[in-house]
């Protein structure tokens, strides 16, 4: 008999732990404390594959950091100046291109900001102008 539209021909699923993974960790726990003896052994020994194997596993990698950067950028002008500042700062090599891409993609957000204040502060000034404008009803 087929199966009516929409419903499991299992709704409780498959049972757990009956998957190929789930038997073959069971099997292996077994022997792990054994295997990991083995493996250490293997790495105090000098065996370069055990040392790999362990680090790979134990130890995080290491990421690239880059060290912080002083740039004087000019306090007089605005952010194009700024931003002018810090191509240049790029182009003699005293800035990494990454540190510059952030300190530019700061600056963007910093200009999309102040273009946001100065609609507000205009709109502000626009709507209490209409308001003074038009006459009011008394009751």
């Amino acid at each position: 008999m087929p199966w009516a539209p929409g419903r499991s021909g299992n709704p409780r699923g498959r049972a757990p732990g009956s998957g190929k993974i789930d038997k073959l960790r069971a099997a292996l726990s077994k022997e792990l404390p054994e295997v990991l003896e083995t493996l250490v052994a293997q790495a105090k020994a000098g065996d370069t594959g055990a040392i790999k194997l362990i680090l790979e596993r134990t130890v995080p990698a290491l990421r690239p950091v880059d060290a912080p950067t002083v740039l004087n950028l000019p306090a007089e002008g605005g952010l194009a100046d700024q931003g002018r500042a810090v191509l240049l700062a790029l182009a003699a090599g005293q800035l990494p291109v990454n540190q510059a891409t952030g300190i530019l993609h700061a600056m963007a957000g910093l200009a999309r900001l102040k273009e946001l204040e100065e609609l507000e502060r205009r709109l502000a000034a626009l709507e209490q102008r209409h308001e003074s404008e038009i006459p009011r009803r008394s009751a």
